[in-house]
């Protein structure tokens, strides 16, 4: 898990060339602006990577922009539209142009003991508390999807009045593809999935047969096949249907 925060009222100087991956609309800083209506001024975009694999993290990422003073930054899109190459080269940048910037994990233990809604909630709650750490309280989130996994889950009895544990307690406001349309969301994407793969890459050193430095532990044909074979790591989700049920 890595943190880090850039003073929270200097304007963005870098920028990075366009990316060469698949084309695109740029996404931008628009609908993060129209949360000034509202009083914000620290907006935290949020994304996750990883939810859909066999085996690894999950992992959440949170780009913290100002905006009162942040200005686009070139080049930046939904991970998945982004070579590794791109991918590698835009992170720095994306985490000197942040207010602040975070990624969480929730491991494939957590995931199987708690579920991958509560591991995703894990994760960012951990992204979230080293936001907070680096001196950076966002004023309210913009999460990618139509689900709001990150606050914290209310108390199932109707005699608690706090939720049941800490986590982000700022307003959440999802929208669909805002991976694709907000800036702040593609840059938690970009360091989200790069601070994924890098763990993948090391896990792929120690179970090389599963290939995990190409497939960073999705389906592939090679890791089902080698799965089949060898059964399942303990980096591997075991409560879900890895091979359909045949394990």
């Amino acid at each position: 898990m890595t943190v880090s925060a850039a003073s929270p009222v200097a304007p963005a100087k870098a920028a990075a060339r366009p990316a060469t991956g698949p084309r695109s609309k740029a996404p931008t800083l628009r609908h993060e602006r129209t949360f000034k209506a509202l009083g914000a001024r620290y907006l935290a975009g949020v994304d996750e990577v990883g939810r859909g694999a066999l085996a690894g993290p999950v992992s959440v990422g949170i780009a913290v922009v100002d905006l009162l003073t942040q200005k686009p930054l070139t080049g930046v899109r939904d991970s998945k539209l982004l070579s590794p190459a791109e991918r590698e080269r835009l992170e720095p940048l994306v985490r000197k142009w942040s207010v602040a910037s975070a990624v969480g994990h929730a491991s494939a233990a957590e995931i199987d003991a708690l579920g991958i809604i509560a591991a995703l909630r894990l994760a960012g709650t951990r992204a979230w508390t080293d936001v907070l750490a680096a001196g950076i309280t966002p004023d309210i989130v913009l999460l990618d999807g139509s689900h709001n996994w990150l606050s914290p889950e209310g108390q199932l009895s109707l005699f608690d009045d706090a939720p049941s544990g800490p986590g982000c307690d700022a307003p959440v406001h999802t929208r669909v593809k805002a991976d694709m349309q907000c800036l702040s969301v593609a840059a938690a994407s970009v360091i989200a999935k790069v601070e994924r793969d890098q763990q993948m890459r090391e896990l792929h050193a120690e179970f090389p047969d599963f290939g995990w430095d190409i497939n960073k532990g999705y389906a592939t044909s090679l890791h089902r096949d080698v799965l089949r074979a060898a059964g399942p790591t303990p980096y591997h989700r075991v409560s879900w249907r890895l091979l359909g049920g045949e394990l």
